[in-house]
This record gives structure tokens, C-alpha cells and sequence, in this order.
């Protein structure tokens, strides 16, 4: 072999340095000296090693991994199947520590979630009906509210008095919704920065779900545990064949 040319994107030492200043982790070992069999020399009479340009700044957004944080509550969740729901009532459910309540607006033709506290005497909306008028009525007083959180009626309220309704504090709380693979997806912050969230952000988007082609089954369950137990538990595939026996089939890996 005449020549040997290698395109390589390794990153300066200055780089590399800044980037991995505190090690990674430290541990106790031994190091022995192995018997290894030299090799003959290579036959190889010319090496060319090509390295594009790479900048000596660190790229835009690196972050610290000592610095990067995951908010919980900065994500899009699969909130419930929409085959669950029933568009005639508000549901209640509790996700990530939240007390929320789904409902169906059909003013706007579209799932909504809220707090599940009426601002009046927090009493569980999700307790509450769909009145004629496609607006969201608590259950204890009767106030109704619309798709974007706003009271639309204080029933005990004069006609002849002051909007007491339009007021602020007379708003629910209310959560960044969509629907998408035939689920209804919240967002949990009521901040007013994520109020548009879904055009700059979307939830996951599975092909396979739409895809005619393929077989999909929704399903969900109420389990006492955090999410975090979850995860793993479905990472660790070989507790199937003994947890699962006869429940779930198992094709063991080939020897």
C-alpha cells in the first residue's frame, strides 16, 4: 500500500482540554504489563492524515454537562387516550404530582386541560358538567367557564352590577393541550411563556401510529409507583420470562 489517507473530525487539544477539565470519574486499579508478540514493521512507506478545519471555540449551546438541567415540566406528556374521555363530562387525572381536568370544548372543537380547582372555592372541576352552552361549570357554584380559562358566568353575580366575571382572579389556570396518535398531550406549565408552545414545539410524533399498515393498541394503567421505576422496569427485558410466566411470550436470545 502506497498510501493511507484518513479524514478525521477530532476536535484541538485546546478544545478537548476546556471540555473535560474535571474527570469524568476516579477509581482504584492496577495496571500490569501484558506479554504482547511484536509485530514486523509495516509495509506502509507513506501516511497522509487530512483534518478538516474545526473551530477553537466551543460550539454554540455546549452546555456543562455539570450545568445541564432536564425540567420535568418543560416537555410535552401523553396525558390520556382520547378513547377514554367522554366529550358530555370533564375527567379528573393526576400526572406529575398535578391534579388536572380534561374536557371537551366544543366551541372550539378541541380537548382542553385545566387545573382542576375552581378559582372561587377550589372545589374539583372535574366534579363539575358541561352546561348547554359548551362551558365548563363548577359543580359547588355554578361558574362557567370557557376553552381559554376565562369565566364566562357568575350565576350569583347582579346583571345590573359590575363584570365581576371579567376579573382575573375569576380564571382558571390553564394547561397547554393537543391531540395527536389519538391521545390528548399536555404540557405541564400554566407559565404564559408556553402559552404558544405548540408552534414551536410539538410532542413525538410515532409514523408508525398513522400508518394503516401497522396494528396499534392503546392501552393505559393506573400503577403505584413514580415514573422513573417505569422506565426502568421496561428497560430490563430479562425479567420477562420469570415476572411475565405464562402471561407474556418470550423468545430467549440465539446461544
Amino acid at each position: 500500500m502506497e498510501a493511507l489517507r484518513i479524514a478525521s473530525t477530532v476536535a484541538p487539544q485546546s478544545l478537548i482540554k476546556a471540555h473535560l477539565s474535571k474527570p469524568v470519574f476516579t477509581t482504584p486499579f492496577t495496571h500490569t504489563r501484558s506479554n504482547v508478540t511484536g509485530f514486523s514493521k509495516s509495509k506502509l512507506t507513506k501516511l497522509n492524515v487530512i483534518s478538516p478545519s474545526v473551530s477553537t471555540q466551543p460550539e454554540t449551546g455546549y452546555l456543562d454537562p455539570q450545568d445541564e438541567k432536564f425540567d420535568w415540566f418543560s416537555q410535552w406528556y401523553a396525558l390520556t387516550p382520547v378513547a377514554d374521555l367522554d366529550k358530555r363530562a370533564p375527567r379528573g387525572i393526576k400526572a406529575l404530582g398535578l391534579d388536572v381536568v380534561v374536557w371537551w370544548d366544543k366551541n372550539e372543537n378541541a380537548w382542553k386541560v385545566f387545573d382542576d380547582r375552581c378559582p372561587h372555592r377550589l372545589a374539583p372541576l372535574s366534579e363539575g358538567r358541561i352546561d348547554q352552552w359548551g362551558r365548563l361549570q363548577c359543580v359547588y357554584h355554578g361558574w362557567c367557564f370557557g376553552g381559554s380559562g376565562d369565566c364566562k358566568l357568575i350565576p350569583q353575580a347582579p346583571s345590573n352590577g359590575p363584570a365581576v366575571h371579567s376579573s382575573p382572579k375569576a380564571c382558571v389556570a390553564v394547561y397547554p393541550s393537543t391531540e395527536q396518535h389519538g391521545i390528548v398531550w399536555f404540557w405541564p406549565s400554566t407559565d404564559p411563556k408556553y402559552k404558544d408552545i405548540l408552534t414551536k414545539k410539538k410532542p413525538p410524533y410515532v409514523p408508525e401510529i398513522e400508518d394503516p399498515s401497522f396494528r396499534t393498541t392503546i392501552c393505559a394503567r393506573d400503577i403505584p409507583y413514580g415514573y422513573e421505576v417505569l422506565i426502568e422496569n421496561l428497560m430490563d427485558p430479562s425479567h420477562v420470562a420469570y415476572s411475565h410466566a405464562g402471561i407474556m411470550t418470550y423468545s430467549p436470545p440465539p446461544r
